[in-house]
């Protein structure tokens, strides 16, 4: 349940810092959602630009909330550990105000 609040709260907040994302040009493969068994690395590095509250975008932060809160916890496919692209998500998700136990 503190989970389920901690995101709820976060997406409110988000939803009020949201510019409209033309800044950020990483693209954040959040695999469309689906239930997955084992996450797939990400391709893109979030920039700099992403780590800028004032940048936020609501769609973007979201999906990524909503990802890592589902999957973090989950192995990558290919058994390896996180890529350098992988870490950046994960950093930006943790400043976004997520809990460290969803990630692996």
């Amino acid at each position: 349940m503190k989970k389920l609040v901690v995101f709820v709260f976060a997406a409110f907040a988000l939803t009020a810092c949201s510019t409209g994302g033309d800044v950020a040009t990483a693209k954040f493969d959040d695999e469309q959602q689906s239930d997955i068994s084992c996450m797939k690395h990400q391709e893109q590095t979030p920039g700099e630009e992403y780590f800028d509250e004032g940048n936020w975008d609501t769609v973007v932060s979201l999906s990524l909330l909503r990802y890592y809160t589902s999957n973090g916890s989950k192995p990558y496919c290919d058994g390896k550990a996180a890529t350098p692209a992988d870490e950046g998500w994960r950093k930006l998700y943790l400043q976004m105000g997520a809990d460290q136990t969803n990630l692996r």
